[in-house]
């Protein structure tokens, strides 16, 4: 199906929504900011009951509730799924008042690549389904809540829950910001370990003879951990530290955080025993250290079923004269790994285009968000 008349109207309709994306970058809402989170989700949720669409909602106790946004919710046909995450990563006030500010042709703020830039594509890009009569299938948001923090404050519900749903789809298109000219199929996993290193406090005047210094224990450790830094691989930074009281008493405790990033599941088990390893060899005789064992994040690994999506959504673009999407990697973790793994065909980084993201300059391209909303309505249409 050539989707002209969609694409013209997601361009009448790309002013009303910049301000809509404006509006959602200024609801600040970092991951551990509940009513922040819940605030911006409710934005949606009010948007999308104005134009009669399906609203439902996975609540939390701790993170902020997921809305699942639904168009055409009794289609007979398999749903196709946009999903974006609403948290950021930056405490309230970061950006200054207003936190989002317009200069030429980008926008800066909290979130407007990564990932609020994306949900506000999708829904212009349903906006614009709903408004040409498009009924053949459900077409579904679902709006994330704790993904920077790999689902941590809900203790996974709320990756398992889009999980259940991808399985459900005939396809899951995640909306990280994008690449030009890419779409992205692998993606390395990520998981944090916390290491509690404790000594043996003594006065500093008797460093040499009593006392066992925690943090020059930490300090071995955290070599050992830096020498993994291999790009395609393996890479660790340790990038959280906290130790002793006074600098003239010997350290009896501290205490550090080492993010490790992985390329497969073989590479993760490794990890595993390699950072238990690590922990139980002592430096400083009379230290003792304790290591968490946290789930982490999959990588997302080469899929066939993603390759095949990847290869019919370029068909759909050549078709309705879009440029066809290169596959690509990238360092950084995202929901579409656990969806990947889940056994679920998913594409990645389908949303706004910009960068310097989880950094107070953090921008995104204006005109992408006519570019993200075309690419989903003709994959929705014609999938």
């Amino acid at each position: 199906m050539k989707c002209t008349e969609m694409f013209n109207t997601v361009d009448s309709l790309n002013q009303e929504y910049v301000k809509v994306w404006e509006d959602v970058c200024n609801i600040e809402s970092p991951t551990k900011f509940k009513a922040g989170v819940d605030a911006c989700g409710e934005y949606f949720a009010e948007m999308a009951r104005t134009r009669g669409w399906k609203v439902e909602y996975f609540r939390q106790p701790v993170s902020g509730n997921i809305v699942d946004i639904t168009l055409n919710p009794d289609a007979a046909e398999k749903p196709i799924i946009f999903s974006a995450h609403l948290d950021t990563v930056h405490p309230v006030g970061s950006f200054g008042s207003p936190a989002v500010k317009i200069e030429g042709d980008k926008m800066y703020g909290p979130g407007v690549t990564d990932c609020k830039g994306g949900a506000v594509a999708a829904f212009l890009a349903m906006d614009a389904l709903d408004k040409n009569g498009f009924r053949s299938r459900p077409v579904k948001l679902i709006l994330q809540t704790d993904e920077e923090v790999s689902s941590a404050t809900s203790n996974k519900q709320t990756i398992g829950y889009m999980c259940d749903r991808a399985l459900e789809s005939v396809a899951f298109l995640n909306l990280e910001g994008s690449d030009k000219g890419k779409a992205c199929l692998i993606r390395k996993g990520t998981i944090t370990f916390t290491f509690k290193i404790e000594g043996v406090e003594a006065h500093g005047s008797q460093c040499a003879t009593k006392g066992a210094n925690a943090i020059l224990d930490a300090a071995h450790k955290i070599i050992e951990l830096e020498k993994l830094k291999d790009d395609e691989g393996l890479t660790c930074n340790c990038g959280v530290i906290s130790g002793g009281t006074v600098s003239n008493t010997v350290p009896g405790y501290c205490e550090f955080k080492a993010n490790i990033r992985f390329a497969n599941t073989d590479q993760l088990n490794w990890v595993r025993e390699h950072v238990k390893s690590i922990a139980d060899t002592v430096h400083v005789p009379g230290c003792k250290c304790s290591v968490n064992n946290p789930k982490g994040r999959v990588a997302m690994e080469y899929s066939e079923k993603n390759v095949a999506l990847l290869a019919r959504m370029n068909e759909i673009f050549a078709e309705n004269d879009l440029p066809v999407l290169e596959a690509a990697k990238r360092k950084g973790a995202s929901d579409a790994a656990d969806v990947t793994f889940a056994g679920a065909a998913c594409i990645d980084s389908l949303g706004v285009r910009g960068g310097k993201i989880h950094s107070p300059d953090e921008f995104a391209y204006i005109d992408s968000l006519a570019e993200a909303a075309k690419r989903l309505v003709c994959v929705a249409a014609n999938i």
